[in-house]
């Protein structure tokens, strides 16, 4: 069997591998855009602050893949795909035929289209390409704006200040990470950032960059005028599909897919942030590389189905650890907060009907499985909920 897995980010890369482990006779194909091996894109971060090298980043060295038997081709951009005729062209003209396709062509950024926005100093925050960009205007020094106040914005934002630029972040909303935090623990971050000499516009909508040579500035919409010497844009990203959709697969915010992983068409499969399963696309890294192994199951002949958890995101920030899952801004449930200026520390409990259905915690995340397991299996925690926001030592004591 001939299988090719069109994208090289962490999950395409994963599937590939498990294909190659469950099918040694298969013919397995991994198609990368990027000229580089398989890489951890979470870690850009690191490699923009100076905390890791690029080789720190590479997950699959060539010597790895050759081992299992998978054909590596990087600097492969696919330009279409010929379903009837079981091939991928690339953007050479090249033809590569395929028994079962595994699409994980994964994001692009968005570049907001107001005026400006393509000037030169004006980059997006994706891949390693982006983060060379970005290094080289740090090398100069300067001012930096990044527009998005998200993770990769503040990831962004503290490795260019890391870098000696003087940054400012400009956010739509009032604080930031508002799809992780809410306002309480969103304004104890920006203020741990402020020790980092960051900068924040919030709420503040950016209408135009403009400026010539390195003499950039940004604009908001209150008439305020930000210099800088370099733009990043972090505003969000958007489902790659558009081979998908131009082959005729049916496409809603990204490729449809089955429990399977399989989309419409039983020889192609979709995961990853390219996919979306019964009506929900995902974002993070963990399911991505769960629905690849969903999907090297079901082409080897495995019995495989994905079922979504509850949404939940384990990060660090600038060294600060923070934590969210379930519905972390309900209209219509009840709150336990416990907070501690001194250290810094905060946990937010959702619950309704009894049950805890959210939870969002700032500093300390010891605890984080603890409720992430209550969200889960929707246990009832009424009789412990005096000792709830204490965690787990603390309820077992009550019980």
């Amino acid at each position: 069997m001939r299988v090719l897995v069109i994208g090289a980010g962490p999950a395409g890369a994963r599937c590939a591998v498990r294909l190659a482990e469950r099918m040694p006779g298969a013919e397995v194909t991994l198609a990368g855009a990027e000229a580089a091996l398989p890489y951890d894109r979470v870690a850009l971060s690191k490699l923009l602050a100076g905390d890791a090298t690029i080789e720190d980043l590479i997950t699959h060295p060539l010597p790895m893949l050759q081992s299992l038997g998978i054909r590596y081709r990087p600097a492969t951009p696919i330009a279409a795909l010929d379903r009837a005729a079981g091939e991928a062209v690339t953007a050479r003209g090249e033809r590569l035929p395929y028994d079962r396709l595994v699409l994980a062509t994964g994001s692009t950024a968005i570049r907001l289209p107001f005026p400006g926005a393509d000037l030169p100093g004006v980059v997006l925050y994706r891949d390693m390409d982006d983060v060379r960009a970005m290094l080289r205007a740090a090398r100069s020094g300067g001012r930096a704006v990044v527009i998005g106040g998200g993770l990769l914005g503040l990831e962004a934002a503290v490795g260019l200040a890391h870098r000696g630029m003087t940054v400012t972040v400009v956010h739509a909303v009032g604080w930031p990470m508002e799809r992780q935090l809410d306002p309480a623990a969103g304004a104890l971050l920006t203020r741990r950032l402020g020790t980092r000499g960051i900068r924040f516009a919030m709420p503040a909508s950016t209408t135009a960059i403009e400026g010539e040579d390195r003499a950039r500035a940004v604009l908001l919409a209150d008439g305020t005028r930000i210099p800088a010497e370099l733009v990043v844009m972090a505003v969000g990203i958007r489902p790659n599909i558009a081979l998908a959709r131009e082959s005729g697969l049916p496409t809603g915010r990204a490729i449809t897919v089955d429990d399977a992983m399989r989309t419409a068409d039983p020889a192609v499969f979709a995961i990853g942030e390219c996919a979306e399963h019964a009506g929900r696309c995902i974002g993070l890294v963990a399911p991505a590389l769960e629905q690849a192994e969903v999907a090297a199951r079901a082409i080897a002949g495995e019995a495989a189905a994905w079922a979504p958890r509850a949404d939940a995101a384990a990060l660090k920030v600038s060294g600060t650890a923070v934590w969210s899952a379930g519905e972390i801004a309900p209209e219509d449930a009840e709150s336990i907060t416990l907070r501690d200026e001194a250290e810094e520390r905060y946990r937010r409990l959702l619950l309704r009907d009894g049950r805890l259905i959210g939870a969002v915690l700032y500093g300390d995340t010891a605890d984080a499985g603890f409720y992430l397991d209550l969200i889960t299996t929707r246990r009832s925690v009424v009789g412990f909920r005096s000792a709830l926001a204490l965690g787990p030592a603390f309820v077992r004591e009550a019980a």
